[in-house]
Order: C-alpha cells, then sequence, then structure tokens
C-alpha cells in the first residue's frame, strides 16, 4: 500500500465519523496517527463532548471488534481479563474470557478505578497479551485502547499512574464546541429520538482488517532521516533539563514520538517526516508523560503551555 493509499483511506474514515460527529477533526486525525502506528489515546474533556460516541464511530468505521468497560470503583482485575472457574460437568477449569479480549478497547472513565485495576492493562497494551493464572493469551497485533477521563469532577477518581500513562501514544484534551457547530449538533442530535448509536447515524465499515495491516506496514517505511531524529531527541531532553518540570520524558516518548510522525506524514500522503509532523503531535505526545514542578504550578504555569515553550525553542531541522 502507498502513502497516496493511507490518505484516502483515512479521508473516508473521516468522512464516516463526520456522519455523527461535529468538530472534533484534531481528534480524528490523532486516532488515525494512533491506529497506523499501533498506539493507545487517552481522551479527556468534560462530560457531553461525545468522547464515548467518537470512538464508537471510529471502530465502526474500521472493521474491528469493538468492546466496552465502564470503570467503576468496584471493578477488579479478573472482570477485565477473565478467570478460570471450575466445571463441573467436565471436572476441569475453563477460561471465561474478560472483555479486554477484543480489538478496539473502549476504557470508559478509567480514572474511576483503582490502580490495581487500570494495571489490568499494562501488559495487553505493551505487549498484546495477557496473563491469567501463569498462563499467556495472545490479542490481536492491532488491538487498541481508548481511554476516557473527564478532568472535572475529582471526588470518587485515582489519577492514573506514571506507568500506565507511558503506554498511551497520546493524551489529548477535548474543548467544548464553537457556537457553530454547538448549533449544528443540537439540529442534528437535538431532533433524534431512541439510542444514538453509530449504526442509527448511517457510519458504515471502510477499512478492513487486511487494509489496516497494509497500511500499518506502509508507514513502517516512511523515512526519517538523522536530522529528524535529533530534532526529536532534542525536545525529549529538553523537557529533562527545564526547571519547571520536576520530571521529565523518557526515551520511550522520543519512540512514540518519532513513530508518531511517520504516520503523521502518511496521511499527508508523504513517504518523510518533516519538522513540523514532530511540531503537531510534540504536545499530545508529551503532555502526560511529564510532571509540572511545585514551583511552576504556584506561579500558575501549566504542563501545556510549558511544553509549547520548549516546542517553540528547540530548533528545526532546516
Amino acid at each position: 500500500m502507498s502513502v497516496a493509499e493511507i490518505r484516502n483511506l483515512a479521508d473516508r474514515i473521516r468522512t464516516e465519523v463526520r456522519k455523527a460527529i461535529i468538530g472534533q477533526d484534531g481528534s480524528v486525525d490523532l486516532l488515525l496517527v494512533a491506529l497506523f502506528s499501533s498506539g493507545h489515546v487517552l481522551l479527556e474533556g468534560p462530560p457531553g463532548t461525545a468522547k464515548t460516541l467518537l470512538a464508537q464511530c471510529f471502530s465502526r468505521a474500521i472493521s474491528l471488534q469493538f468492546g466496552r468497560i465502564q470503570f467503576t470503583p468496584d471493578l477488579m482485575p479478573g472482570d477485565v481479563l477473565g478467570t478460570n472457574l471450575f466445571n463441573f460437568q467436565t471436572n476441569q477449569f475453563s477460561l471465561t474470557k474478560g472483555p479486554i479480549f477484543t480489538d478496539i478497547l473502549l476504557a470508559d472513565e478509567i480514572n474511576r478505578t483503582p490502580p490495581k485495576t487500570q494495571a489490568a492493562l499494562l501488559e495487553a497494551m505493551q505487549e498484546r497479551k495477557v496473563t491469567i493464572d501463569g498462563e499467556s493469551y495472545g490479542l490481536n497485533p492491532r488491538f487498541t485502547v481508548i481511554a476516557t477521563q473527564n478532568p472535572i469532577e475529582q471526588q470518587g477518581t485515582y489519577p492514573l499512574p506514571e506507568a500506565q500513562l507511558d503506554r498511551f501514544l497520546f493524551k489529548h484534551n477535548l474543548e467544548y464546541p464553537t457556537r457553530e457547530e454547538e448549533i449544528r449538533i443540537v439540529a442534528q442530535h437535538g431532533t433524534r429520538t431512541g439510542m444514538k448509536t453509530p449504526e442509527a447515524f448511517g457510519v458504515q465499515p471502510v477499512l478492513s482488517a487486511a487494509d489496516l495491516d497494509a497500511a500499518v506496514n506502509a508507514v513502517s517505511q516512511v523515512r526519517l532521516n538523522d536530522e529528524i531524529i535529533s530534532y526529536i531527541v532534542d525536545i525529549v531532553r529538553t523537557t529533562r533539563e527545564t526547571p519547571a518540570l520536576e520530571t521529565g520524558a523518557s526515551p520511550r516518548a522520543a519512540a512514540a514520538l518519532a513513530m508518531g510522525s511517520r504516520a503523521r506524514a502518511a496521511l499527508d500522503g508523504r513517504d518523510f517526516v518533516i519538522p513540523d509532523d514532530v511540531k503537531t503531535l510534540a504536545l499530545p505526545a508529551l503532555r502526560h508523560r511529564v510532571i509540572l514542578s511545585p514551583a511552576a504550578d504556584i506561579e500558575g504555569r501549566t504542563t501545556d503551555e510549558t511544553l509549547s515553550g520548549i516546542i517553540e525553542q528547540t530548533a528545526a531541522p532546516r
């Protein structure tokens, strides 16, 4: 598959998602980049900004099995992974698979469950397999987690562990729509009755599993020259040297940014990465991997503001 074909596939997916989702073009683009670079995405935004519907429509458009877990405070790791139950008819234990055995997993309100349950996703996100009672079970190589969380209500929530956050390729902050977009949303959704599902909006699968495999293989061939690699490393290393950040990004963050930049180039129909690809993805790729220092927090600075300054001040290759 050529990069031109990847661009056409991406346009077809965008068209299907837009049947139900108005606005959120940036969110869809990040999901596409994550899809073609085998990464996971954390969506953070206030209630009612279509996080769940966006994940459902995106999954519907790419012909992969979709699963959902509504995370709650009493959810246990076995509820996610599954468990071995004794079968009295056969006098043997048999595996009852949990909802993690799917292709696209929507982890809804992931911060509402304790870290022990959140950690049940770690092996699956990193290695595409799970271990139950000492035995490993493989997942689809394209297994992808789309997690959501609500930044407004903090009571009864559990911050995601740093190791968990580092497994997400991107953290994307969803904002409220513009006035014009909100008018269109109300006109389209406010006159409908019944369940607002992707099928109800006419969203159809346009990307097969074979197409996805071919696209991922094509993205891996996108050229990433030494100057771009050095540029990515300089941005990441600067996060560790900036006083406003208590903890900077890891080498895994640099590798993830490089991987995402390749997919971003392919979406634009290019077989080579340019500095603008890195600049576009640096903020969502790094904002969840760094920690603001207490002094910067007292001064009223934000993580995004600090990272944006680093990105702008790091010299890009010409």
